[in-house]
C-alpha cells in the first residue's frame, strides 16, 4: 500500500496515518489497521497534537484483531486526550459490542442530541452502534426510532448510511419485527448504486434491499455488473468479485426468494472470507445471521446449530441466539436441552 511507503518517512502525517487506516479497514486487513498505527507511535507522544487520534486508531485496530482489553485501555486514553474523536468513541462500542457489554455501550452512545450535532456522517453510524445495543435488549421501538430519527432521518445514498439502513431493517425482520413500508425507501436510493462498485461491501447491502423488495430486473442488473466489473483489472474492489462478492450477491438474492438451498451452496464455502470485502466484524455478522435463518428456514436443522452452537460460544449471554437455538433443538427432537436454551433466552432479555 502506497501509505505505507509514505509513512516509513513521514510517520507523523495524520492525513496518510488515517487514510492508511481507513483504507485497511475497507479492505479487510484487521492486523494492518492494528500494526499500521503501532508502527508510527515511536515517533510520537502526547505532546504532538493529534497522538490522541493515532491512538484511537490503534484502539480499533486492536480490538478488530480480538485483542479487546488492549483496546479498550487504548481508547479511554484516546478519548481523554481528544474527547472530539469520534473513532476512539466507535473503538470502545466494539469492545462492548463483542462482548456483550450492552448497559455499558448504551450509556457511552446515549448522548444529548446537541453533543454530536457539528460532526462528520460517523454520527449516524455510532446512533447505528446505539442501535444495535438496543436490539441486542429487545428494545426494538428503541431501535425503530433510532432508524427514524437518528441514523437515517432522512433518505441518502451516502455509503455508510446504506450499510446502515440496509443491515439494520434486515435485523429487526430476523427478529419477527414489522418495519413498515422503509424497505421502499431505501431499495429505491439502492436502484441507483448498482453500477457503483467502490466497496464490495456496499453491493451486498444493495443486493439485500433490491433483493428483499422483488426488483428483479434490479437484481439481474446488479449481478451482470458485477460480472463485468469482475474483469477489471489493478482494481482491488474487482478483486473480491468472482470469488467472493457475486456468490454473495447470489446468495443473497437466493435468501429473498426462498431458494435456501442455493444460498447456503453459495454462502457455506466462503463464509470464513468474509473480511476480504471490508467492513468490521460487528457489520459482516448479517451474513451469518442470512445463513443461519436459511438453514432454520430450508430444513438444514443440523447445520443451523453448528453455526448456532459457534455463535453462542462466542457470546453466551445473547437472548436471541438462545431462542433460535431452541427452535432448532425443538425441531430436531432435543426436548429438553430446547427447554434450557428458552430459559436462557428469557434470562438474556430479562
Amino acid at each position: 500500500m502506497i501509505w505505507d511507503e509514505i509513512l516509513v518517512e513521514h510517520p507523523r502525517d495524520i492525513l496518510s496515518a488515517r487514510l492508511h487506516h481507513h483504507n485497511s479497514f475497507w479492505l479487510g486487513r484487521n492486523t494492518g489497521m492494528r500494526d499500521g498505527a503501532a508502527r508510527l507511535q515511536s515517533s510520537w507522544d502526547e505532546s504532538v497534537p493529534g497522538y490522541g487520534f493515532l491512538l484511537g486508531m490503534h484502539a480499533f485496530g486492536l480490538e478488530e484483531s480480538g485483542d479487546y482489553g488492549a483496546a479498550e485501555i487504548a481508547a479511554r486514553r484516546a478519548m481523554e486526550l481528544n474527547s472530539d474523536d469520534l473513532w476512539a468513541v466507535h473503538a470502545l462500542g466494539h469492545v462492548y459490542e463483542m462482548q456483550e457489554r450492552l448497559d455499558e455501550g448504551l450509556d457511552l452512545l446515549t448522548v444529548p442530541e446537541e453533543a454530536w450535532a457539528d460532526r462528520n456522517p460517523m454520527k449516524e453510524h455510532l446512533y447505528w452502534h446505539l442501535a444495535m445495543f438496543a436490539l441486542e435488549a429487545g428494545d426494538t421501538d428503541r431501535v425503530l426510532a433510532l432508524y427514524d430519527t437518528a441514523f437515517y432521518a432522512e433518505p441518502t445514498d451516502f455509503y455508510l448510511d446504506v450499510q446502515n439502513a440496509v443491515s439494520m431493517l434486515l435485523r429487526l425482520e430476523l427478529r419477527g419485527v414489522d418495519v413498515g413500508d422503509r424497505w421502499d425507501t431505501i431499495a429505491n436510493i439502492c436502484s441507483g448504486k448498482i453500477g457503483d462498485h467502490v466497496l464490495p461491501f456496499t453491493d451486498t447491502h444493495v443486493m439485500i434491499a433490491l433483493a428483499r423488495r422483488g426488483y428483479d430486473m434490479d437484481i439481474a442488473r446488479l449481478t451482470t455488473s458485477l460480472f463485468e466489473f469482475a474483469s477489471t483489472e489493478g482494481n482491488v474492489a474487482a478483486g473480491t468479485m468472482g470469488s467472493l462478492t457475486l456468490p454473495l450477491c447470489e446468495a443473497i438474492a437466493a435468501y429473498f426468494k426462498g431458494d435456501y438451498r442455493r444460498c447456503i451452496e453459495r454462502m457455506l464455502p466462503i463464509r470464513l472470507d468474509y473480511a476480504r470485502i471490508g467492513a468490521s466484524h460487528a457489520q459482516r455478522d448479517i451474513f451469518a445471521q442470512i445463513l443461519i435463518d436459511a438453514a432454520m428456514k430450508g430444513g438444514e436443522l443440523k447445520l443451523a446449530r453448528g453455526l448456532l452452537s459457534e455463535r453462542l460460544a462466542l457470546r453466551p449471554r445473547n437472548g436471541d441466539n438462545w431462542a433460535k437455538f431452541s427452535e432448532v433443538l425443538a425441531g430436531l427432537g432435543e426436548t429438553d436441552d430446547a427447554g434450557n436454551a428458552r430459559q436462557r433466552a428469557a434470562e438474556a432479555f430479562h
